[in-house]
């Protein structure tokens, strides 16, 4: 299951993470958000161990979405060594999300 990435808790969870991390910045609200959510949902349990994978409500946490310039919603962020390395923008198919994994995990092999 995805977890639950916080203002409080990014700084531990993502950025000092020893794996790439996926981040999917979302709201209640957003319809396309919840078109990805299962496919996030899916990622984190085939990635286990692999990827980290979580979600950050753009809503309860204000400051990691304005940190990362967050403007449109569903966006993933990958992370890897406490960097940004990948951006997508909008529910994309899974092949997509899984390129970019799978692109940064191949460089940290």
């Amino acid at each position: 299951m995805a977890k639950e990435f916080t203002d409080a808790n990014f700084q531990e969870e993502v950025l000092n993470a020893n794996e790439p991390v996926l981040v999917d910045f979302w709201a209640v609200w957003c319809g396309p958000c919840r078109m990805i959510a299962p496919i996030v949902e899916e990622l984190s349990t085939e990635y286990a161990g692999k990827v980290k994978v979580g979600k950050v409500d753009v809503d309860a946490n204000p400051e990691i979405s304005m940190n990362y310039g967050i403007r449109s919603i569903p966006t993933l962020l990958v992370f890897k060594g406490g960097k940004v390395v990948e951006q997508i923008v909008g529910a994309v198919p899974k092949g997509h999300i899984v390129k970019a994994l799978e692109n940064h995990m191949a460089v940290a092999a």
